[in-house]
């Protein structure tokens, strides 16, 4: 934490983002690894050196490490309120491509930025745009599933809107199966989507 303070005080997330554009793959890695520890202690810094435009192309790079770090990057960026604005608007199309990535890191870390990004109304509206509830209710499923959580926290924030709420009433074996995880987290939260889901105006 301390040395991530330092970067921020020196100012170096700028050079850091831009130097994404340039550098080889193995230096990107580090640079995103270094983008994530200073991001847990402020965002707006990167926010402003466009760095959700730049991760966005590095989230359908050929090396399934930068991929991975950089929708973790975007994840830490979704917890800031400045920063969930920005993925909904940007981001959440591509995120939901990456539900289906063939690397569970991955999955796990598009899933978690999802769930920031639907926080808010737009990201709602944006992930259902973009058929995000499919593929969510997969990794729901999946009793291995790193995801799991996460995908079961934005399918409810999904069910918050009328047609999510529809289409997920066809859905709701998917949550009562989640109430056998041996996990106590994800049982309350299979608990609140099943309530969500269910509720009448």
């Amino acid at each position: 934490p301390v040395g991530a303070v330092g970067i921020l005080q020196a100012s170096l997330i700028p050079s850091l983002v831009f130097k994404l554009k340039t550098e080889s793959d193995e230096i990107q890695e580090l640079i995103l690894d270094t983008l994530s520890n200073c991001l847990r202690v402020e965002a707006s810094e990167a926010l402003a050196a466009g760095a959700v435009t730049i991760l966005k192309e590095k989230l359908t790079h050929s090396s399934v490490a930068i991929r991975s770090k950089a929708a973790w990057v975007l994840l830490e960026i979704g917890t800031h309120p400045e920063g969930k604005n920005m993925v909904c608007e940007e981001i959440t199309p591509v995120l939901v491509s990456l539900l289906e990535d063939p690397d569970p890191e991955i999955q796990a870390s598009a899933t978690g930025a999802l769930m920031f990004a639907t926080v808010k109304p737009q990201g709602r509206f944006a992930a259902l745009g973009a058929s995000a509830i499919p593929p969510l209710l997969k990794l729901a499923a999946e009793e291995t599933s790193k995801a799991r959580l996460s995908a079961i926290k934005a399918l409810t924030m999904l069910a918050e809107l009328p047609e999510g709420r529809r289409t997920l009433l066809h859905h709701t074996d998917t949550f009562q199966q989640c109430l056998n995880d041996p996990r106590e987290a994800v049982k309350r939260a299979a608990e609140t989507a099943i309530s969500v889901i269910k509720w009448k105006p």
